[in-house]
């Protein structure tokens, strides 16, 4: 949402705004739209999956429309600075990216099934940009939450990549990354569900018009067992 004429860089540790130890603002209780909790601790047998893939504002609303979703919140995540504010994300020094947590039921909804809803609902080939939103913290991501979540991640994007060469377009350039040691900072409240609070706000999210084979039916897919990440919080 903010468009710069100079080149996106990364901050280094040191370069990173300081932040704070406890956030500025609370998080709301519940998602506008599903009415289950945002935060943790969540039911058991739920699991827990971080995506990056532009504006969150419009990305949030594509993993909350998806059947088995319990619960999204959107944060910052994958930079240094502690509790950011969304201004300060937007300046390019919290190294953060603006991210989607999805708390899903994976007996309804498998991990690849999320992987390929990730694929296919951006550009994962624009480096520090989606579409006309230009910043790291517009980068793609993924965060993962086990080995296996990792295993899936690698997997998909090198299927994605065939499908996206075969198309015409360019190298992925989407980080995949432990969430741990990368902590997921929730958002300021008007940010969450920010699309159910306004139908017709910005949504900057647009894929390539290419698409994954459904996991079920690919090497890839097998690569995303169940009962994989536990969903604490």
């Amino acid at each position: 949402m903010f468009l710069t004429h100079r080149t996106p860089q990364l901050p280094t540790p040191e370069e990173a705004l300081r932040g704070r130890p406890v956030p500025e603002f609370p998080v709301p209780s519940r998602h506008t739209v599903l009415g289950n909790p945002l935060t943790g601790p969540y039911p058991e047998g739920l699991e827990v999956a971080d995506f990056a893939l532009g504006c969150f504002w419009g990305a949030e609303r594509k993993f909350w429309q998806t059947e088995g979703v319990w619960t999204t919140l959107v944060g910052y995540q994958g930079g240094y600075t502690e509790n950011p504010s969304y201004e300060e994300t937007c300046s390019g020094l919290t190294g953060h990216t603006e991210a989607v947590r999805v708390v899903f039921d994976p007996t309804v909804v498998s991990y690849a099934d999320l992987l390929k809803l990730f694929w296919e609902s951006h550009n994962p080939t624009q480096g520090f940009r989606q579409g006309n939103d230009v910043g790291t913290q517009y980068r793609s991501a993924i965060y993962t939450h086990s080995p296996a979540q990792a295993e899936a991640a690698e997997a998909s994007r090198e299927a994605f990549q065939k499908v996206l060469t075969g198309a015409g377009h360019g190298t992925i350039t989407t980080e995949i990354l432990p969430a741990e040691g990368r902590t997921f900072y929730p958002a300021e409240p008007y940010h969450q569900q920010y699309l159910d609070k306004n139908p017709d706000g910005y949504c900057g999210i647009g894929g390539t018009g290419a698409t994954l084979e459904s996991p079920s039916e690919t090497n890839w897919g097998r690569s995303c067992p169940t009962g994989i990440a536990r969903a604490e919080g």
